[in-house]
This record gives structure tokens, sequence and C-alpha cells, in this order.
């Protein structure tokens, strides 16, 4: 039986879809697969990894009590939580909130820096007046068999999470904005958040987009992440970027299928640069071998193993790469950059 309820707070990960807060339609009986968009219940309030991502793309604290719409989905995150849709779902049901951008799921791991997840109680799925269910796959942007664009792709690959990938990916979209390039933005895998999205906007990408826009909470549960790489590059070519940065989330080795990224030679053939941004030599030096089995080339390497002279020397002279600091060298990674794409 469906009842209308009122949510509090409407997470970024459910795609824009619910418009009013006050009139959601919900039925209690719950499909339980990805995509779906739920409401839920807080049960709880914590003291760290409690805040959700809104729809306006504003953090909110989540209050015990807090009525949330959000999305059905999986994570696997080597620094964050592990988590998948159960089998079976109902109203009542306990589960958790696996992600900034509001994605649930049933938890199964945590990280020892962030604690439990914070637990949730279902209400409902979200429906539509005529019954069918809410899925964020409604109006997304359709997979593709094959890229088709004209602009160059820069690519910015990681050894893993928190690798500096975004930092990197923003200064160069900002330096080559202001030198009249009209740049767009792109993330290709991980778990839905529009944060690393606005991040771009604001350092002037013409537009942006992931897989939560081709309908997908997380790319850990797709078993080929390629059609929908080349369905996000498809639908960013139509804006006439000059160029496309393309953030990989996740390491090149992980549970959200990066690496099948790199085994695409069509889709290698449109990539003018590739970044790779880790945190220490090991990583640095394992990614380099690594992708060399994949007959991939790194043009440059960031990120923290380059934030003094111990690293980019290492880098420079045991690895025989290029390196150049996000944060304190943007300028000549930029123009690094620019000379690779545009001369």
């Amino acid at each position: 039986m469906a009842k209308l309820v009122s949510v509090q707070k409407i997470a970024s990960c459910t795609r824009g879809l619910i418009t009013d807060r006050d009139n959601v339609l919900i039925d209690s009986e719950v499909i339980a697969e990805s995509g779906i968009v739920v409401v839920v219940e807080a049960l709880e309030e914590k003291s760290v990894y409690n805040t959700i991502e809104l729809a306006s793309g504003r953090n909110a604290k989540i209050l015990k009590g807090d009525v949330i719409a959000g999305t059905l989905g999986e994570r696997r995150a080597l620094k964050g939580y592990v988590g998948s849709v159960p089998k079976s779902i109902m109203a009542g049901d306990k589960l958790n909130v696996l992600n900034l951008g509001g994605v649930i799921g049933k938890a199964t791991s945590a990280h020892r820096d962030i604690g439990p997840p914070l637990s949730v109680q279902v209400l409902g799925m979200v429906v539509h007046p005529d019954g069918t269910p809410l899925n964020i796959r409604e109006g997304a942007i359709p997979v593709a068999d094959r890229v088709e664009c004209d602009a160059p792709l820069i690519v910015i690959s990681g050894t893993c999470m928190n690798a500096g990938k975004t930092r990197a990916a923003c200064e160069i979209i900002a330096k080559l904005n202001q030198r009249r390039f009209k740049i767009a933005g792109a993330k290709t895998t991980g778990v839905a958040a529009t944060r690393d999205l606005v991040d771009m906007l604001d350092y002037g990408a013409i537009r942006s987009l992931s897989f939560l826009d081709c309908g997908l909470p997380s790319t850990a549960e797709v078993k080929d992440i390629l059609p929908v790489a080349r369905g996000i590059v498809n639908e960013l070519a139509k804006s006439k970027p000059d160029a496309i940065v393309i953030e990989l989330g996740d390491g090149i080795i992980g549970s959200y299928g990066v690496s099948r990224i790199f085994e695409d030679r069509q889709f290698w053939g449109h990539v003018k640069a590739h970044v790779l941004c880790a945190n220490d030599f090991v990583g640095a030096y394992g990614a380099k071998h690594f992708l060399k089995e994949l007959n991939t080339e790194i043009d440059c390497v960031s990120g923290p193993v380059t934030d003094n002279e111990v690293g980019v020397n290492f880098i420079q002279d045991s690895l025989g790469l290029k390196a150049y600091n996000a944060l304190n060298d943007a300028e000549r990674l930029s123009r690094y950059i620019e000379r690779l794409v545009f001369e």
C-alpha cells in the first residue's frame, strides 16, 4: 500500500528525480535492486562520517530521526565502507549509509578511522503515481559501443583513493581554462557523489558528468565499465570542449573496474595525456609496471609522492618519469599537459 511521506534530506545519488520533499510516494514493498530509490530513517547520530551530500550539492549533518531519500547500491572502498544490496528488503529492515552521496546498503566491513556506518531503517521504496518504482536509471545517459569524440582526453588515474586525483584534475582544468581552452570534466568510476563534479565546475569546467548520470550508484557492481565511460565521453563531446579531463575514481587496481579503461585500445586511442597520482614510492613503482603490462604509458606523476624534492627526484631518476605536484607546481603540470594535448 503506497503512502505519502515527507523527507528531511534528499541525497545527491537520487539524481534530482525527487522534486517535492513534502510529497514523496513510497511503497512498503521494496525491490532489492541497485538504483532503486528508497526512503529511510536515521536511527542514530555519529561524530565522524556523519554527513550526507544533498541534491543541491551541499553537505548536511544526519540527525537521529531524519527521514532521508537515498539509492540502493554497493560500495567497496579500501579506506571506507564495504556493503551491498541485500537479496531481499522489507520496510522495517535495518541498512546503512555507505557513502557521502547517500548510497544505501548492508555494510559488511568498515575502516577503523571512520567507525561503523550510520544505521537506518527502511520506510519504503519511492514509486510513481502508477506504482512503478523510481530508479535512477530513468532519463540517464545511454551507454555506447565506442568513443565518438573529436576532443582529446586527459586521464587522471591513481594508485588508490585519496591519492590527489581530483586536485590534479581541477588544477589542470583551471589552468587550461585560464588560457581560454574549453574543458569538460568526467568521473567514470567510483561510488556516487557529486562533490568532485562540482569541484570541476568551480575550477572552470564547462560541463561535468559521472557514472551517476548514467544511472549507476556505483561502478563496483558493473562487470564492464567501458560502455558507461564511452557514453559519458560521447555526451560531453556534445558541448564541443577543446579537451575532456577524466578522473578514474578509486585505484588502478580495485573493485570499481578502473583497469578495464586501460585495456580498450579504441578508448585509449583518444587519450593524449595520462597523469598518475600516487601516495608513495612503492605505489608509483608498482603502477608503472602494472600499467606496462596493459600497454599503457604514464606521461607524468603527481599526488603526495611529489610533495617535495625527495619524491620528485625518485620519480625522475628511478622511474624515468616526469613529476609535477598539482598543489606546488600546477603551472608546470598544466603547461606540460598543454604541450602533450594541443601541440
